[in-house]
């Protein structure tokens, strides 16, 4: 990829006092490759230390979303072709970057307006001042794959309340803006006919209000989440301390909602279940993100590097759309005693963080 086609898949420039960057990639819902990383960690070195810009904002071109996550069809394509390194060194970027925006010494903003799953959580999730819309929708979804939660999510998983984060990330359900606001994925609803009312009075607002004050003159109360009313059974499943045992849990529950999410269990990877039920509840007694992020990297490169189900996932849902993956092993009474464990004590070369790099 050209330098300039790389740039012109971020846009960046600064607007008064703001550092503006937009994912350009809307034909793909702005999904991510290696280059639009690099392009986004590049600008927020930049502006570090320009004393002319003071808040970042991070947003998505086009309708139909900010980011719907990595761009998995390139993935697939690098592990077939024996390309780990290459592999390892998208993840490892990508995850610094995501420990950047969590770290980063000025606000950073981000419109999580539309579509924004996967690596996109990555980026809107662990801003300073995260914003929905009516439009959001909000997911975690790499179960649907064989694969599981990563860029810092297992961290926002683990802090839901009750079990709503074991439960969002086994089934990889959808979270409205109202949602995502309760389970602590964001932080303020903006009808999105605002957006660019706020993006205007983030740049050019003269007097010392902070950017929270000023968010919080569109900050609207949108219509309440429907998730308090089911934490009750989603509480009393998901507690359970294994996939089997929530399984059977819902299903003892007699409800059609309990029931289908059975049925959707039932349908997805073991492996992929186990590795994510023992990474939210590990994530859960973490210290930080860049704790979280490591072990996540370790589950990840396990996948990549040493089970099938990532890629026949990928090729399943994406690739061939076939829609009918061959999990190994294809059920949960076939996995091993503690089958979370290989990727839990996966030793990833090279380390995700160097040890100059300063923890949360």
């Amino acid at each position: 990829m050209t330098d300039s086609h790389a740039a012109s898949r971020v846009l960046v420039r600064t607007e008064g006092a703001l550092g503006r960057l937009t994912l350009n990639r809307p034909e793909a819902i702005n999904a991510l490759d290696v280059d639009m990383i690099e392009s986004l960690t590049a600008a927020l070195d930049a502006w570090r230390d320009d004393t002319d810009v003071q808040i970042v904002l991070l947003d998505g071109a086009g309708d139909r979303g900010m980011c719907a996550g990595g761009d998995v069809r390139a993935l697939h394509a690098q592990i077939v072709a024996g390309q780990s390194a290459q592999t390892a060194e998208f993840f490892r970027a990508e995850y610094a970057l995501n420990a950047m925006i969590a770290e980063y010494p000025k606000p950073v903003v981000t419109f999580a307006d539309g579509i924004t799953m996967g690596g996109g959580i990555g980026l809107a999730g662990h801003a300073a001042i995260r914003i929905v819309t009516e439009r959001s929708k909000l997911a975690m979804p790499e179960t649907r794959i064989g694969f599981t939660p990563d860029v810092g999510g297992t961290w926002l998983l683990g802090r839901a309340p009750g079990r709503f984060g074991e439960y969002f990330g086994l089934t990889g359900a959808t979270m409205s803006g109202a949602d995502a606001v309760y389970l602590g994925f964001a932080d303020h609803f903006v009808p999105s006919d605002r957006l660019d009312a706020l993006s205007e009075a983030l740049a050019f607002r003269a007097d010392p209000t902070g950017p929270s004050e000023i968010v919080l003159l569109f900050d609207e109360t949108p219509e309440p989440s429907q998730l308090p009313a089911s934490r009750e059974w989603i509480d009393d499943a998901f507690s359970a301390p294994t996939v089997s045992e929530i399984i059977e849990r819902l299903q003892a529950q007699g409800t059609t909602e309990a029931a289908a999410t059975a049925d959707l269990l039932e349908g997805l990877a073991p492996t992929g279940l186990t590795v994510t039920l023992d990474a939210v509840r590990e994530a859960r007694a973490l210290p930080g993100l860049r704790a979280a992020l490591e072990g996540e990297y370790r589950r990840v490169l396990w996948f990549v590097n040493e089970h099938p189900d990532l890629v026949e996932g990928i090729r399943a849902q994406i690739v061939d759309k076939d829609r009918d993956p061959k999990w190994d092993p294809p059920t949960l009474a076939e996995l091993a005693p503690d089958a979370g464990a290989p990727a839990r004590e996966y030793v990833p070369q090279p380390a995700l963080f160097s040890s100059a790099d300063s923890g949360v």
